[in-house]
């Protein structure tokens, strides 16, 4: 496998950039832009990209825009640079793809009581019912990668993650701890999303 992926990168080098960049970009959807951090149909297998598979589409569109606009990064930067590469149309095909897929399998984390207790104490249900009940903005979170979860309950809690929405989670996660955030996100990351 990996002589088959030094073989492609040296015909897309010996073949020059024309031809490197239509054999990238030969009219295929654009979704398919986002599906090498985020999977084909959505169900991420790597915890840093969240899964997008049957997430609401007002979430998916409002981050997507947020990225464009510059009020939305993350740590590489390549959702700033992917964005950029989107069409007039192409959003709403990509929102369109990724929410009409069917959503995750929920992924057991460990200890969900303690993470049940966190999640309810934190007044998180108020709006991020496991339940998938909820404002249309704000995104499903149950069957997501833990790691993800965790890591962007402490982004918004410690403000390294900004935006209007976000002021209200810094507020309240701010009385979290790290081991109170992993609980939650184990909790959600273990429940399965009913819709």
């Amino acid at each position: 496998m990996q002589a088959r992926n030094v073989c492609v990168v040296l015909v897309l080098i010996l073949a020059g950039p024309a031809t490197a960049g239509s054999l990238l970009d030969e009219d295929l959807p654009a979704y398919e832009r986002c599906a090498l951090c985020h999977g084909l149909f959505g169900d991420s297998q790597r915890d840093r990209f969240p899964k997008l598979a049957g997430q609401r589409p007002a979430y998916i569109e409002a981050q997507i825009r947020a990225f464009l606009s510059g009020q939305r990064s993350n740590d590489r930067g390549q959702m700033a640079a992917v964005v950029t590469e989107l069409g007039p149309g192409d959003i709403a095909e990509v929102v369109d793809w990724f929410s009409s897929q069917s959503h995750p399998a929920p992924v057991p984390a460990g200890d969900t009581e303690t993470g049940y207790i966190a999640y309810l104490s934190a007044g998180c249900e108020e709006c991020h019912d496991e339940r998938a009940s909820g404002p249309e903005k704000i995104p499903y979170l149950a069957s997501q990668h833990p790691a993800y979860l965790a890591k962007q309950m402490r982004d918004m809690r410690d403000g390294r993650r900004l935006g209007a929405t976000v002021d209200a989670m810094q507020a309240q996660l701010s009385g979290l701890s790290d081991a109170d955030l992993d609980a939650i996100a184990a909790y959600l990351a273990g429940q399965d999303r009913t819709e």
